[in-house]
């Protein structure tokens, strides 16, 4: 009855600091997330889902010769036996084993659509099919001969292995990625005819250098081919600490068209790089002109990859026209290597190269160790059957009489042969059939040889250097079936030195031709062809209207300064065209919505600028320190930005939101390249409303209503020091304190 009582919430309640409570809760998620899901075995190269579904389909009697099934029936028994998670992420993992273009060693063979490079997903589970590949019956070799440890699974029902045996290294065979709680793992994958070679050079000399490894496993050989730029020291240093990254381009090749014609056909990827976003990037690249050298690219590819690149004209450089994709696009592409991996299954680790071998190749002796006493076993209870058989051989007829007449044969013969109880049960169990084949000889012959065998077995468990033999034994078998002496064994990604290729002047390949540029009240910008009359009438996006408008050239860079104090610099021939009502500038930099165009200009070299805010601060910027190389654009001025003048002349104008007007000489305003500025004019109240640069000499001019222009000739009245207050402005002056 007491155990149907109400619970008391006061007495099973127990107080804790809530730092301690969360750590606590936290650091057991991440651990289980660091040992349960996200990082690799070193011994097997698997995560547990990996392992899980290998096994299953193991259990289901999929093997490489036999038959098909369901991938939904082996996503089922996966999650329902040992994987309780969701089936969309076990059908997933199970679906990249058997991508050819994921994994360099497939561990499942596949039947139906289970994706493509284009990054298509997989059929639904119903309708695709698999069964397990050659390459995980080596995995699993040995797994039923006490190889390795069993444990529960999830709900204790069953058993599950800890680790495979794994005939080969999985780990660099295959690759791993992975993203667990305050770590992650990013392995490429090898070519195991290399692995497994620099796995025989460990055994040979335990004590091998790292550098000597790194030369026999010459770097990643990815599934989708492609060539690694890199330098072998660069390689070797990767290898030595766990950690660093491979430059990995596209494979490409120059087609000859006659006729002096050319194309370039690009035949393999940067692995696990979408075709069809590479070739929806590249499309981008010429419909914003940004490569003005590439006139088309067109997808030809069927099984094998085929992307033809057209260039503008034939005197265009291949090389230098890849050399130009490689830095916009994912034809070169970074892989990062972060061999971040669990030793012997507990222990998460930064290892290098030789950490990996020497990790699994301990691995591999303890399975040898373990399979060859099982063998032992086996061999110890079939000799004590071989004996009783013998016995019962040559003493046949007193056998069969004694099972004829007594009611309790077991105990007469066990007591008068001196047999045990497991000889006596295999005599009473052998069928009479059976009696025909009871020769002395053949019993003997099949003793001798067991006698042999545990022998052996012996004699290797007693000496560490026959167990080594062995295994390199087992290596160069492996290597057989999947080295380089078949095809799917051959290296597939090159490894080479990057070639010093002449950068190319994009500039120069721009055609020149004249532009308008139209940028709306509402930040909607356009380029129209021609020098139209900037005072044109042109349509807008409802609530919109004109704002500002220049002439400029196709091979201008566009510089937008902001009340940021940014400058953002725009490809004149990257703006969308006048046919439209044209695009958000705010999409093509990233310009802050607070922030407001103050002035757009095309940059020319050597010119200078008068940058002011609105505090009234100012400087002189040079036409080098304002070009952006990002969307982020470049700061320049700090505060908030009121505008931006060319210098030219000797003396500057100033006039406040007061209405007073000062002029000064231009060299009393320092050249900066970033800052806050120098006081440009004092005041008591407001700030500055405008600045321009002017000659002396040839006074100031205004305009004036009805489209007529005044000069102030004199300005002796208003010539002063940098930071005076001024006098009023001249009588007619704008009233909107504009000097243009």
């Amino acid at each position: 009855m007491s155990d149907d009582l109400p619970i008391d919430p006061e007495r099973n309640t127990q107080a804790e600091p809530l730092s301690r409570a969360i750590g606590e809760r936290y650091l057991t998620y991440a651990l289980s997330t660091i040992m349960n899901r996200a990082l690799p075995d070193a011994r097997d190269g698997l995560k547990p889902v990996h392992r899980r579904i290998l096994y299953a389909m193991r259990e289901l009697r999929l093997a490489p010769n036999g038959a098909f099934r369901k991938s939904a029936k082996i996503t089922g028994d996966v999650m329902g036996n040992y994987h309780p998670h969701g089936d969309a992420a076990i059908y997933d993992a199970m679906a990249r084993l058997a991508q050819d273009f994921a994994m360099r060693y497939p561990l499942v063979d596949g039947q139906g659509n289970f994706g493509n490079i284009d990054g298509d997903n997989p059929a639904a589970a119903r309708y695709t099919e698999a069964r397990l590949a050659m390459a995980s019956e080596a995995l699993m070799d040995g797994l039923a001969e006490d190889s390795v440890d069993f444990r529960p699974n999830y709900d204790g029902t069953l058993t599950e292995p800890v680790v495979l045996p794994s005939a080969f290294p999985n780990l660099l065979a295959n690759g791993a990625s992975g993203i667990a709680v305050g770590m992650a793992t990013n392995i490429p994958p090898h070519n195991l005819h290399e692995v497994i070679d620099a796995c025989l050079h460990l055994i040979k000399t335990p004590d091998a250098r790292d550098d000597t490894l790194a030369g026999i496993v010459q770097g990643p050989d990815f599934p989708t081919g492609g060539v690694v730029v890199e330098s072998r020291e660069t390689i070797a240093e990767t290898y030595r600490t766990g950690r660093g990254a491979f430059r990995v381009r596209a494979r490409w090749e120059q087609e000859d068209l006659g006729r002096g014609q050319w194309q370039i056909v690009v035949t393999e990827i940067p692995y696990q790089v979408q075709k069809s976003k590479l070739i929806e990037r590249l499309a981008e690249l010429i419909q914003t002109r940004r490569i003005p050298i590439l006139a088309d690219v067109r997808d030809e590819s069927a099984e094998d990859v085929r992307i033809v690149l057209e260039p503008k004209s034939r005197s265009v450089n291949p090389d230098q026209l890849m050399a130009a994709l490689y830095k916009v696009s994912d034809l070169e592409v970074r892989f990062s290597l972060n061999m971040n991996v669990l030793i012997d299954g507990r222990v998460p680790k930064v290892c290098s190269l030789k950490e990996v071998l020497r990790a699994f190749l301990d691995h591999r002796r303890e399975v040898l160790v373990r399979r060859a006493n099982y063998r032992l076993e086996k061999i110890a209870a079939r000799l004590e059957v071989l004996e009783g058989y013998l016995i019962a051989y040559l003493n046949l007829d007193r056998v069969i009489e004694i099972i004829r007449n007594e009611d309790e044969p077991k105990k007469i013969i066990m007591a008068e042969f001196g047999l045990t109880d497991v000889q006596v049960e295999a005599i009473l169990n052998m069928r009479l059939r059976a009696l025909r084949k009871l020769e002395e000889i053949e019993l003997r012959a099949e003793r001798d040889n067991l006698l042999e065998e545990r022998e052996g077995l012996e004699a290797m468990l007693a000496d560490e250097g026959a167990q080594w033999a062995r295994i390199a034994d087992q290596l160069k078998e492996v290597r057989n079936l999947f080295g380089k002496s078949t095809s799917e064994g051959l290296r597939r990604t090159q490894i080479t030195e990057a070639e010093d290729v002449a950068p190319i002047d994009m500039d120069a390949m721009i055609e020149r031709e004249p532009l308008t540029i139209i940028l709306s009240k509402m930040g909607w910008i356009r380029a129209m062809k021609g020098h139209q009359p900037l005072d044109a009438e042109l349509k807008f996006k409802d609530g919109d209207g004109p704002g500002l408008a220049l002439h400029a050239e196709t091979t201008d860079k566009l510089m937008v300064f902001a009340s940021n104090g940014r400058f953002y610099t725009l490809p004149a021939n990257g703006l969308p065209g006048g046919r439209g009502m044209g695009e958000p500038l705010r999409l093509m930099v990233d310009l802050p919505n607070e922030a407001e165009v103050i002035s757009v200009f095309p940059w020319r070299e050597g010119e200078k600028y008068l940058v002011a805010s609105k505090e009234g601060n100012g400087f002189v910027v040079q036409s080098g320190d304002i070009l952006a190389q990002t969307k982020t654009g470049k700061q320049v001025l700090n505060g908030e930005a009121l505008l931006c003048r060319p210098v030219s002349g000797d003396h500057v104008a100033v006039v406040g939101e007061n209405r007073k007007m000062l002029v000064f000489p231009l060299d009393e305003l320092p050249e900066m390249g970033r800052g806050k500025g120098v006081r440009l004019q004092k005041y008591k109240d407001g700030g500055l409303s405008d600045a321009i640069c002017l000659t002396l000499t040839d006074g100031l001019s205004w305009p004036m209503t009805g489209g007529k222009t005044r000069t102030e000739s004199d300005l002796g009245e208003w010539l002063g020091k940098r930071a005076g207050a001024g006098r009023m402005a001249p009588r007619g002056f704008p009233r909107d304190n504009k000097f243009a």
